[in-house]
């Protein structure tokens, strides 16, 4: 059986055009498909007494899968890697070599029948991905002599100028080039508010534009940029990070010990060469071709109804060995926006947020947006803004019932000739509030908790997470802060993109690890992990295209169902694996004992995987 990981079919070269690419794309399909018809037409001709021609189908059926499975068989052992395969090759050859042409095309259809089963498992997975995917910048509206193009980012160069409209993401590092652009930049850097950038200030593409359009000089090209680096550091760690091999790959070496001895033996004793293709035929390992796959994308397709995608039987197997889970915090444990945490300086706060918001409404800034929702929430009377003016990225003015009201930074209070006297604790994080010529109070704002964060991280604990650690690109003291609330073991922050990878590598001397974040700073950290889950928000693109699973719905609890899905289906593989072994066994005793000759040997395996196999979707419960 060919894994997850390598689930991509032979560069056949016969198939020119649209059909080459419709034959690789759907290979394991048409191969199962075509070794099932072969066997029962085959069975048809043979009630029908056409006996050359239903025997010409089997030779047919065994040739086809035969020839498929030695190619992977050489692909497999360039890369040193070989396991149930051989077993399989070996039955179908010696099935040929003795014309037990029924024996030989049952376990033909079998292998076939386990190839399709992760195929699809893999391609469930893998069509999930499309629309996230689809969210990496690919175009940018280049502005040449005051005309708009639509230019691919490849064709940006250095020099250019180019129009950031609201909502876009930064395509390139660049320079701003207007009086002011504001910035959401927590996929890069873990800041939850958007940040404020003056003329002639440095824009790391990315960065998503949270205010008004603005213009872009392009300091590099794409090829050379801050999203191309993180990309580049992702591509690194996937080929730094140790292969995951399939629990059925690994059993059956010593499976495959095994039946060459009893083989051996068998065929030493009684000098009876027939046996040996006996023995073969109920050793063919279909419990392990089949069971295991069926286990595993019984369990993918119940994570899926839950909402998290998962990129393969590997990634399940590996995701139900984690005891070590390390979390970015803005957008994954947080909820990654700005809201109302308090309002100072006032004896009356809902009098001042009334008027703020009221303001506020003629503004599409992230924190103004916050305001006015808090003041909904408290179900205050908002009145409607007159002569409103919104100073882009620094705070709005506007007439509140006969009043002058402004509300922004210390730096927009002062631009309108009032002293900004008021001190705040920390302003990047505040908005005061002016009315009439005064500064009466200050708003201030945080990135709050996921309401299901502290209930997500006791259910981790409960299921034998050893180690639950933070790592974030925000400042040390607001990370240290949800550390503490969530009780976590270890917190490190202000790191980079490269920093995560290094707090992630660190962490494997504790066991395997899964990393869970958000952003694009997060993506090397998610490949570098031995899992890497990522939870849908905002410009997730690079994320999703390092991380092993992504979990698209809100709220937390899905990792734990994730883990507990993956545990679930491990078990059920496990137990259906050890019956349907056991089983084959006995039956090579009986094989190498001349009780069981090939064809009554084959249908006697056929009986044992129907079992393993109904054992095995009990995984979809």
């Amino acid at each position: 059986m060919q894994s997850l990981e390598a689930a991509s079919p032979p560069k056949w070269t016969l198939f020119p055009g649209r059909a080459k690419f419709l034959v690789e794309r759907y290979w394991p399909l048409i191969l199962f498909g075509s070794a099932l018809a072969l066997l029962i037409s085959s069975l048809l001709l043979a009630l029908l007494e056409r006996w050359p021609v239903a025997n010409l189908l089997l030779v047919s059926c065994i040739v086809l899968v035969l020839t498929c499975l030695l190619v992977e068989i050489a692909s497999k052992l360039r890369r040193k890697e070989f396991g149930l395969d051989l077993i399989a090759a070996l039955a179908m050859a010696t099935a040929l070599w003795f014309g037990q042409y029924l024996a030989g095309a049952i376990v033909s259809v079998m292998y076939a029948g386990g190839h399709f089963l992760e195929f699809y498992a893999h391609r469930r997975a893998e069509s999930g991905m499309t629309d996230l995917l689809s969210r990496v910048p690919q175009s940018a509206l280049r502005i040449n002599d005051g005309e708009f193009v639509e230019v691919s980012i490849d064709a940006i160069a250095p020099g250019d100028r180019l129009l950031v409209r609201r909502g876009d993401v930064v395509p390139v590092d660049g320079t701003v080039d207007a009086l002011t652009a504001v910035l959401d930049q927590s996929a890069l850097t873990g800041e939850p508010l958007p940040v404020r950038l003056s003329q002639g200030e440095a824009v790391s593409s990315g960065a998503t534009n949270a205010g008004d359009a603005f213009d872009l000089i392009a300091s590099k090209a794409a090829k050379d940029s801050t999203y191309a680096h993180v990309l580049r550091l992702v591509e690194q760690a996937k080929q730094s990070k140790a292969p995951i091999y399939r629990l059925a790959d690994r059993m059956g070496l010593w499976f495959l010990g095994l039946t060459l001895l009893v083989a051996t033996v068998s065929v030493a004793a009684s000098g009876d060469s027939v046996r040996l293709l006996a023995v073969l035929v109920v050793a063919t390992p279909c419990p392990l071709i089949l069971a295991v796959p069926v286990a595993l994308v019984a369990g993918i397709s119940k994570a899926a109804r839950r909402g998290i995608l998962i990129k393969g039987a590997g990634v399940l197997e590996a995701l139900s060995k984690i005891d070590v889970i390390v979390f970015d915090k803005t957008g994954t444990l947080t909820i990654g926006q700005p809201t109302v945490s308090d309002v100072l300086g006032t004896d009356d706060p809902e009098a001042l947020l009334r008027l703020a918001a009221s303001a506020e409404l003629a503004s599409a800034h992230p924190l103004g947006r916050a305001i006015v929702k808090e003041a909904q929430n408290r179900r205050l009377l908002l009145s409607k803004p007159l002569q409103a003016a919104e100073a882009a990225g620094e705070g709005v003015e506007a007439m509140i019932e006969g009043r002058r009201v402004l509300v922004g930074g210390p730096a927009f209070i002062r631009s309108k000739g009032i002293e900004a006297q008021m001190a705040v604790e920390d302003a990047s994080v505040s908005a005061l509030v002016c009315v009439d010529g005064r500064v009466l109070g200050a708003i201030r704002f945080e990135d709050p908790l996921r309401g299901d964060a502290v209930h997500a991280i006791d259910d981790l604990r409960t299921l034998g997470i050893k180690h639950i650690s933070l790592a974030s690109g925000d400042r040390h003291e607001v990370a240290r802060a949800i550390a503490d609330r969530l009780g976590m073991d270890a917190v490190e922050a202000d790191l980079s993109a490269a920093d995560k990878v290094e707090a992630v590598l660190r962490t494997k001397a504790l066991g395997s690890v899964m990393m869970v974040g958000d952003g694009v700073n997060d993506a090397p950290a998610l490949a570098a992990a031995d899992v890497g889950l990522a939870v849908a928000r905002g410009n997730l693109a690079a994320a999703a295209e390092a991380a092993d699973l992504v979990l698209l719905k809100s709220g937390l609890g899905g990792i734990v169902a994730a883990l507990q899905v993956a545990r679930r289906s491990r078990r059920i593989a496990l137990q259906s694996v050890a019956v349907g072994i056991g089983l084959s066994t006995v039956a090579m005793a009986f094989a190498g004992a001349g009780l069981l000759p090939p064809v009554q040997g084959a249908l006697i395996q056929e009986a044992i995987d129907v079992a393993v196999v109904l054992n095995a979707l009990r995984a979809l419960a």
